[in-house]
């Protein structure tokens, strides 16, 4: 509450004060008769004091919202200059040629990539929708509807973007690209590298990492509203950049689905933080939440479980009695809009419609309609086992009526978490670094940085306005726990409950014996000391892109072959052919839908024990000319059991023992195969026909 004569109770008292006293008041008396003119005057300085009341109080409202404004976007811009610094010195990007740019978008980046290329390359933008909408060149010899299957809005909106910058540009006689040769020694041939917006790659990365820059303007905004304080965004910002490598991975990946999907799903918190915070919901809100919604689905299959997860929270939240039902209930209808407008935007994807996101919706609209609070936490319980039986039994009816099959693996992952259950796919994750558990280091590195203590009290303190937040930060704890990969959800919510450190409401009898900057920046300056040190070693990862193996194997490839010879192999390489070639493929990284799961089973049998004889009939069966095979494939092992081979036992134990295919055709791959090239890591397999 303001104070002093500018103030609202200094204000009112100087009136009462000119009704009551003075010579000027009793002469109106005496001529006008009791208080008609002093009324008057009354209620007119009244009105002015009003005016001038409101008019500080916006004054200084419009000032405290540009003062955050710029500090957002300041913020903002300091992640921008750091994730594009640290992408530059790891790769020397500005420096690569086009196909080494091309090739550093290594595994699924590069298969997204070449939706972009194809646009920007198509005669017209549309030309370029229609060929990726009608695509012959990813599964061989199906045609397929790329905008359906992979998530690529992206791209088509980046593309058009380009297409419209390079023609005004052009327009206009302006010049958006510089180029030159760069010598490369060691004997290598020059090569010629551009730099600027004109050039695709270069623009591609610019607008990714510009919205990871705005993405942090979020995390400011939403620290400082969740905190009550701008304290709590500095706090949150600097967390951020003190755990940075915990947090993302958009300067080592910019093209992946999360990089675009990620700064989304930070809005849409932001404004369902909003929503549960006022009385009423108004009309505004719900299409903002639906909007940010459709824009963090869109981009990135795996939004559907992180929004489960969101509405597991919520009904937590309702049924503990925190929000009523009919708040809740409105929140549901503006997430099934955004599930009706995805799916009607990914023409149908089955995926979305038979997802556990999908049927939880269904299950709380329809039987919690009415939910009340419960005193009895026995009750409590069964209303949330009731809810998650529902969920699981509708996912699996509609899945079973509707025959898909897509999202199989992802049981079968949570199933090798708990059961050790194994097969061929859920081997071909859980390998991989990203999808095995959390690391044992990472809550040490957590610990480093003053993060885990810092959320840890400050759960201990939760009040009923952010139970919902701390629900959600235990379900992202799950999912990190079980997938390292997730943790890009956990971290930075880690970094946002931080800010609550200074939070009124939960530590103000703390700060009646503490000045709250005093505290605050106490804690940071703790948090410095190691957050510093974690900075620096991401400045120090100096690089130079170089694969001239893979390079080598392009540049066989777009000599020698024609332009309709169909190629199988490892699908990091795929991605790769696909991209700087244009050749048809038969499989590539994107790993979520049943039938490449199955075509890509066949290609990899090159790596298991099976005869040579039975393994080109399956290939030759796929339409394929060539077969690109990696001797590094047949004999790395990330861990016990993770090889090709050992991988293969496991899926056709029949034939364990033997040697290895791949082995064999290392050797020699007479008469089966013909070796038409080979270098220090690919050697191209030609499958006669027989």
């Amino acid at each position: 509450m303001r104070k002093g004569g500018g103030g609202r109770r200094g204000a009112r008292g100087d009136p009462r004060g000119l009704y009551r006293e003075g010579p000027a008041a009793d002469g109106e008396r005496d001529v006008l008769g009791r208080g008609p003119l002093s009324l008057l005057r009354l209620c007119g300085e009244r009105l002015r004091v009003f005016v001038v009341d409101r008019k500080a109080f916006i004054t200084k409202a419009d000032s405290n919202i540009w003062l955050t404004f710029f500090l957002a976007v300041f913020a903002g811009v300091l992640h921008w200059c750091h994730i594009t610094t640290l992408f530059e010195n790891d790769r020397h990007f500005s420096h690569l040629s086009t196909l080494e740019r091309e090739m550093a978008f290594r595994t699924e980046m590069g298969l997204y990539y070449s939706y972009f290329k194809t646009i920007i390359e198509a005669p017209s933008f549309w030309s370029g929708v229609c060929a990726i909408m009608n695509d012959k060149l990813t599964e061989y010899p199906l045609v397929i509807n790329t905008l359906q299957r992979f998530n690529l809005y992206p791209e088509v909106v980046l593309a058009s973007w380009y297409r419209t910058y390079t023609t005004v540009m052009d327009f206009l006689g302006v010049p958006t690209k510089t180029c030159w040769t760069v010598n490369r020694g060691k004997g290598l041939s020059p090569v010629e590298s551009c730099e600027g917006l004109g050039d695709p790659a270069s623009f591609y990365v610019a607008v990714i990492f510009l919205l990871n820059g705005f993405m942090m303007s979020l995390f400011f905004i939403y620290g400082t509203y969740l905190s009550g304080s701008r304290l709590g965004g500095l706090v949150t910002v600097l967390c951020f950049f003190f755990n940075h490598g915990e947090c993302t991975r958009v300067m080592w990946t910019p093209p992946l689905r999360e990089s675009f999907s990620y700064p989304f799903l930070v809005m849409q918190m932001l404004l369902l933080t909003y929503i549960l915070r006022i009385p009423s919901i108004n009309t505004g809100s719900l299409i903002a939440l639906c909007v940010s919604n459709i824009f963090f689905m869109l981009p990135w299959q795996f939004a559907q479980f992180v929004l489960l997860t969101q509405i597991a929270s919520l009904f937590a939240v309702c049924i503990m009695g925190y929000i009523d039902s009919s708040k809740l209930q409105k929140i549901l209808s503006a997430h099934m809009v955004s599930l009706l407008v995805c799916f009607i935007l990914m023409f149908g994807n089955s995926m979305l419609l038979t997802s556990y996101y999908a049927a939880s919706l269904v299950v709380i609209s329809v039987s919690f309609k009415d939910i009340h609070f419960i005193l009895n936490i026995f009750l409590k319980v069964i209303e949330g086992c009731a809810w998650l039986f529902g969920t699981v039994t509708l996912k699996y009816l509609t899945s079973l009526v509707f025959g898909i099959a897509d999202d199989a693996h992802i049981g079968n992952i949570l199933k090798s978490k708990f059961i050790g259950y194994k097969d061929f796919d859920t081997l071909m994750y859980t390998c991989a670094a990203e999808f095995d558990f959390m690391e044992k280091e990472t809550p040490v590195r957590y610990t480093k940085t003053l993060l885990l203590p810092v959320v840890l009290v400050v759960f201990g303190v939760i009040i009923k306005r952010l139970v919902f937040h701390a629900l959600q930060l235990l379900a992202y704890s799950v999912l990190a726990i079980l997938i390292m990969r997730l943790k890009l959800f956990l971290t930075p919510h880690l970094c946002i409950m931080a800010s609550l450190v200074c939070s009124k409401q939960l530590f103000g009898w703390l700060f009646y014996k503490v000045q709250p900057k005093t505290l605050v920046f106490a804690i940071l300056a703790l948090m410095t000391i190691e957050g510093s040190a974690n900075l620096r070693t991401q400045w120090n990862i100096m690089g130079e892109f170089s694969n001239l193996p893979q390079e080598e194997l392009l540049e066989w490839i777009q000599v020698n072959t024609r332009q309709d010879a169909v190629f199988a192999g490892a699908m990091p390489t795929m991605a790769s052919v696909k991209l700087s070639t244009l050749r048809p493929i038969v499989n590539h990284p994107h790993y979520e839908d049943a039938g490449l799961r199955a075509r890509t089973k066949v290609v990899y049998s090159m790596y298991s024990r099976k005869p040579a004889s039975q393994v080109k009939r399956d290939l030759i069966k796929l339409g394929v000319n060539y077969y690109i095979l990696e001797e590094s494939l047949c004999v790395s092992r990330k861990k016990p059991g993770c090889s090709m081979p050992e991988i293969w036992d496991v899926e056709d134990p029949a034939n364990r023992g033997k040697i290895p295919l791949c082995t064999l055709m290392s050797k020699d791959s007479r008469p089966y195969f013909i070796t038409v090239f080979e270098n220090s890591n690919y050697r191209v397999l030609k499958i006669p026909k027989e």
